[in-house]
């Protein structure tokens, strides 16, 4: 029998993205910007009503492209607000389009939004070793400079829990138990450096 952290559930959309996504090193800046606006949309839900939405984000937001949605004007707030398919909240649509601001401005100032946001683990994972779900951590210290930061420059919906979840699913954390089958090949591809 395959041992999963707790979390996942049985639910195959959950086992999925538990098995081949979370805590997987990720270095695309799209892809990156993809989870912090999944992330802040999640705030108040359960991340498997984000997950089961996550398609339907992908199509109403252009994919999450960056600058198309830095672009954004009030004909695109008003077609998102009455898009069943996403999270209609009105802040949280606007948070999306302030933080597209927001990481165009990083991505000038660093390169990327990946060496932004890499540089806070001294780009390379770190391989935690939890036996339990009640060990695993909400925040960090590193979660709240990241949170901070990512406010000063603009940022909503970046909260500290936010901000670990972020770092938890991009891979700059291996957060999966001990005990879960992924931990050790997560922690591999951490090392190889992919």
């Amino acid at each position: 029998m395959t041992v999963r952290c707790g979390w996942c559930g049985d639910d195959p959309l959950y086992i999925a993205y538990h098995d081949t996504e979370w805590g997987v090193p990720l270095h695309d800046d799209r892809r990156l910007f993809e989870f912090l606006v999944l992330e802040g949309a999640q705030a108040g839900l359960s991340w498997l009503t984000i997950l089961k939405k996550r398609d339907n984000y992908r199509r109403a937001m252009d994919g999450f492209d960056i600058a198309t949605i830095a672009a954004y004007g009030d004909e695109d707030r008003a077609r998102l607000l009455a898009n069943p398919g996403i999270v209609r909240n009105r802040a949280k649509i606007a948070a999306t389009i302030a933080n597209a601001r927001a990481v165009l401005r990083i991505q000038e100032e660093f390169g990327s939004f990946d060496a932004y946001l890499w540089r806070h683990v001294d780009h390379r994972p770190q391989s935690n070793c939890w036996k339990t779900l009640a060990e695993v951590p909400a925040r960090t210290a590193v979660s709240d400079l990241l949170a901070k930061d990512l406010k000063k420059r603009g940022c909503s919906f970046v909260g500290s829990t936010i901000c670990y979840s972020l770092m938890q699913a991009v891979g700059m954390v291996n957060d999966h138990t001990i005990d879960c089958f992924r931990h050790r090949e997560v922690a591999l591809l951490a090392a190889s450096g992919r």
